[in-house]
């Protein structure tokens, strides 16, 4: 039987890990900050299962707790997904923001060093990292150019990673990450805002969602198929990084128009940059842009071409675009119906 850790095991990503690692027989530790005690809601139903699930205090700036259940547990594979992921945050936590992606992730793959068998190590990367990159689509070669303290830790954790493969010839990859969402992605993320707002309108609410610059395009992909492909790349026979992306582009706009549609509701647009607003179609105004929610310095046409993973992997992304707001919001709809009296 494997073992595998997983710090970030209470996150999106995480819980479709964990499923996976259990349907293929692992037993998954996890690593959790005691304040995520009540933030446990997207594995709960692993833990009253009585699964091979055992889950660990620890926090990422606690190398010492880090390092002797590490040791203890002496696991085959590592997988780091912890940290904090927003990257607007990053603005205004910096310094706490490089603490957990940055500094962490080098004290992670310390510890593992100086194990007698060191784990396999996957690090969760960032599209980030590419911020306003000369070429697309990006690949795993496109220099890094990162434009927000996120992708800046980001980038210097993903070198670090190289680093230790090289080096110290550890068994260490980076899956470069583009958007990828899901239900159980965190509220404050603009695509789970959207689908949820959308929900609440169609069910009545009076309320108006706010978004930031509706031009702005992401490569936003389905977060159970990049996980699927996170596994993948510790199966290998060597190790190397990877690139996951769906090679397509939605803008804001895009993503909320077929957001509404979900949910029978047209929208009309007027206007346009920091005034563009959209009315239904009996003249309710139903999404208006605010510029407060413009970020300082944004990523430029983030898009991968994720051929080396589709070539050596075997994964293919099948979900993108508009389809992920319609997922994200037929599920934000059907909750609500649950929810009704």
């Amino acid at each position: 039987m494997k073992h595998a850790i997983i710090s970030g095991i209470t996150g999106q990503d995480g819980s479709y890990l964990v499923e996976l690692l259990l349907e293929q027989g692992y037993h998954v530790h996890g690593l959790v900050r005691r304040s995520s005690q009540f933030n446990r809601t997207r594995i709960e139903h692993l833990r009253k299962e009585g699964k091979l699930l055992d889950l660990h205090y620890a926090d990422l700036h606690d190398q010492t707790t880090l390092r002797r259940l590490v040791t203890r547990i002496r696991p085959d594979e590592f997988y780091h997904l912890a940290g904090q992921s927003h990257v607007g945050l990053s603005f205004e936590i910096p310094e706490s923001t490089v603490a957990e992606i940055a500094t962490a992730t080098l004290s992670l793959l310390e510890i593992c060093r100086d194990l007698e068998s060191p784990p396999r190590f996957f690090h969760a990367a960032s599209s980030e990292i590419f911020g306003v990159p000369a070429t697309f689509p990006q690949t795993e070669e496109t220099p890094f150019k990162p434009v927000n303290p996120y992708g800046c830790a980001k980038s210097f954790a993903a070198d670090l990673c190289r680093v230790y493969r090289e080096a110290h010839e550890m068994f260490v990859v980076n899956g470069i990450l583009y958007n990828h969402e899901s239900p159980r992605r965190g509220e404050s993320f603009v695509t789970r805002k959207i689908a949820s707002t959308v929900a609440r309108i169609a069910q009545g609410s009076e309320e108006v969602l706010e978004l930031g610059n509706l031009d702005s395009e992401r490569d936003w992909g389905w977060a159970p198929e990049f996980v699927e492909g996170i596994w993948r790349t510790l199966q290998q026979q060597s190790a190397s990084d990877f690139l996951f992306a769906t090679g397509t582009t939605t803008t804001v706009r895009e993503f909320a128009i077929a957001a509404f549609l979900e949910a029978g509701i047209h929208l009309n647009f007027e206007g346009e940059g920091e005034t563009e607003s959209a009315y239904g179609s009996d003249g309710r105004l139903l999404l208006r842009v605010n510029p407060r929610f413009f970020r300082r310095v944004d990523s430029h046409k983030l898009v991968g071409n994720s051929q080396k993973a589709q070539q050596i992997l075997g994964w293919k992304p099948t979900i993108a675009g508009s389809e992920v707001a319609r997922r994200l919001t037929r599920a934000e709809l059907e909750s609500a119906k649950s929810e009704l009296p």
